[in-house]
């Protein structure tokens, strides 16, 4: 209130003397509040539209086929204040020149559509070795030879060579496919 107060009595042209409480009240009533800006991004990829069709496609066609895949990171570990019971005037201390002693980590999470369930496995590394290895939870998690659609991003450790193909040499982007 003091920021926009000082802004409104310097404005050049017109300056408006209004103090802060008679500012709140005015901008309570008509419903004006102070509030973070949020940002997102769109898409520049030309293939977008096709793409989004093919994925609403697979996930209303087949649900119980359908996978989403995605890594997550870096993870610091790291402890945190909060509250316990303590004896009287001994609590509980962190340090507060923490260190990363443990390192960072990345989790790859795989989610099932048609099941709702979200399963994932915690790594120190993101890379191809780890990407393949989740494709092959879902398969494993998906088996008897058909296929399975799998919706993930484009991280450069999931358009490798190895990781773009399954145990069985077919490609797991098998939603390109209809």
């Amino acid at each position: 209130m003091r920021k926009l107060a000082d802004y409104l009595a310097g404005h050049p042209g017109r300056p408006v003397r209004i103090g802060r409480e008679r500012l709140r009240q005015v901008l309570h009533a008509r419903g004006i509040s102070f509030q973070r800006t949020r940002t997102w991004k769109e898409s520049t990829d030309p293939d977008r539209d096709a793409k989004l069709d093919r994925i609403e496609h697979v996930t209303s066609a087949y649900p119980d086929r359908c996978f989403g895949f995605d890594q997550f990171g870096p993870l610091s570990i790291r402890p945190c204040h909060g509250v316990c019971w303590a004896p009287r005037k001994h609590p509980a201390r962190l340090r507060a020149t923490y260190h990363r002693t443990h390192g960072i980590r990345y989790f790859h999470g795989c989610y099932r559509l048609g099941d709702d369930q979200l399963w994932g496995v915690v790594r120190e590394h993101k890379g191809a070795s780890h990407t393949l290895a989740a494709l092959k939870s879902i398969r494993a998690a998906r088996p008897g030879g058909y296929r399975l659609f799998v919706i993930m991003d484009n991280l450069s450790a999931s358009k490798t060579r190895r990781s773009a193909a399954g145990p069985s040499g077919r490609t797991w982007s098998c939603a390109s496919r209809r």
